[in-house]
């Protein structure tokens, strides 16, 4: 059964007769139905009764239901009302716009309107490159979706995808002060979410793709890359990947092992596979075996896909051609960016001693991570009720706030490695264990510790290209 999650927290107005043990009455009952309480708080009280607002974290809507059953069963309890506080938080969405000048008088509104707004226009007109520094562009990107592969739910639209879109402009902002504007476009059809991100570029100084279905995606990315003249990052791809390998770098230092020796397993060969694979290849690993769900990609197949192809060319050195379950064995890192449960208890006690477990599938990894435990060194997931939590937004707000400030216009391998390497030096030698290779998505630090690594790799990549 699921634990208790703040992502499924509610608040339930009680009343209840008033004496001296009522609360903790109440809070024994709604901790004997599985709820962990996080707050209880008398809002009335009168001589005869009380009205208490209990905070809990429950796995389900199911599990609501029993806690609110499980308090009314006691004498004279009544549950007046169940607020889910999640819903409450996306009551409305999760942003606004807010203007950085109060317009008090004509002489502020001459200036930030008309007439004094036609000398900034014509200035843009005649430089367009002026709108960097005049306009919103100098700090706004566009988080765009199709909504076809959101998180763990899947192809769910571009309206039920707008809460996460919105969530992720939070983070920036919150993060790095990067202003983020949601764009769920309403087609799937690639040429026209190229055409439709070409068309809006004007306002943006980047654009942050996001849970675009693959192998689209791919093809998106690489077209927007080569056709617009600000940074394209693909979360899904370039997010993960530095995380992983910022994790990874850590968890091998734990583990007394070198990137280069290892035998590493990627389970799911999807964007995210395939971003951390390039990533590692550029870090120096040597032997990466890449497994979809027909087993190991290798040459002794055809594919259709370019992007397996490439796989097939540029990993599995020994051409190994069985299944997932077979290539763990013996092996020293497994990464899993695919889906619930591909692999079990028997297959991480074959790997090679002292393993990594990185099970990053979300919500359910592709292993209980406390069965993983028992065998491997070192354990990470995507979730935050376990150790080591690998989050893209380690990576994301740090990186565009880098990209910005550099006004770089595209990304490298030499940006990614050095984001990935801020991240993981965020964790000092004295603070890294098997339990702690990866800072908190909360450290104040890592941020700024991300955009300013990935300013200076565009300024020696910008150096490097004016010496050819």
């Amino acid at each position: 059964m699921a634990n208790p999650s703040p992502g499924n927290s509610i608040t339930l107005r009680v009343s209840a007769p008033s004496n001296f043990t009522v609360t903790s009455e109440l809070a024994a009952a709604a901790a004997s139905a599985g709820a962990a309480v996080t707050a209880l708080d008398i809002v009335e009280s009168q001589h005869e009764s009380i009205v208490v607002d209990i905070t809990a974290n429950t796995t389900d809507d199911a599990h609501a239901d029993r806690v609110k059953d499980a308090l009314e069963a006691l004498d004279g309890v009544h549950v007046q009302h169940v607020s889910d506080r999640t819903f409450l938080m996306h009551l409305g969405g999760k942003l606004e716009v807010n203007s950085k000048f109060v317009i008090r008088n004509r002489d502020d509104l001459s200036r930030a309107y008309t007439p004094g707004v036609a000398r900034v226009c014509m200035a843009i007109a005649e430089d367009p490159s002026a709108a960097r520094n005049l306009t919103i562009k100098r700090n706004t990107i566009a988080v765009v979706t199709d909504g076809t592969a959101v998180l763990g739910l899947g192809d769910i639209g571009p309206a039920a995808a707008l809460p996460v879109m919105e969530g992720k402009a939070a983070l920036f902002k919150q993060f790095a002060n990067v202003d983020a504007w949601p764009v769920c476009l309403d087609t799937k059809d690639t040429e026209e979410i190229i055409m439709i991100v070409k068309a809006m570029a004007p306002v943006y100084g980047g654009i942050n793709l996001e849970d675009i279905a693959a192998p689209r995606c791919f093809e998106i990315e690489r077209r927007l890359k080569e056709e617009l003249d600000i940074p394209v990052f693909h979360d899904d791809q370039h997010g993960t990947a530095i995380v992983t390998l910022a994790a990874l770098t850590n968890a091998l230092k734990v583990v007394e092992k070198n990137i280069s020796d290892v035998k590493i397993v990627v389970a799911g060969v999807g964007a995210a596979g395939n971003a951390i694979i390039q990533l590692l290849l550029a870090q120096g690993a040597k032997n990466i075996v890449a497994c979809g769900r027909n087993g190991a990609v290798n040459r002794s197949e055809e594919y259709t896909d370019a992007h397996r192809t490439w796989l097939a060319n540029n990993t599995n050195p020994d051409n190994f051609t069985g299944t997932l379950h077979e290539a763990v064995v013996g092996a020293d890192v497994f990464i899993g960016v695919s889906g619930p449960n591909v692999i079990g208890e028997a297959e991480v006690a074959a790997m090679a001693p002292k393993s990594i477990v990185f099970a990053m599938a979300n919500p359910t990894p592709e292993v209980d991570p406390v069965i993983a435990s028992k065998y491997a060194a070192v354990v990470a997931t995507g979730r935050s009720d376990f150790p080591n939590q690998i989050n893209n937004v380690l990576a994301f707000p740090g990186f565009f706030r880098g990209l910005l400030d550099a006004h770089v216009s595209d990304i490298s391998d030499e940006m990614l490695v050095a984001a990935a390497t801020a991240i993981a030096n965020r964790v000092d030698a004295s603070e890294l264990n098997a339990s702690f290779i990866i800072p908190s998505v909360f450290d104040p630090h890592v941020a700024g510790d991300v955009a300013a690594a990935v300013a200076s790799a565009a300024a020696s990549t910008l150096a490097e290209r004016a010496t050819l």
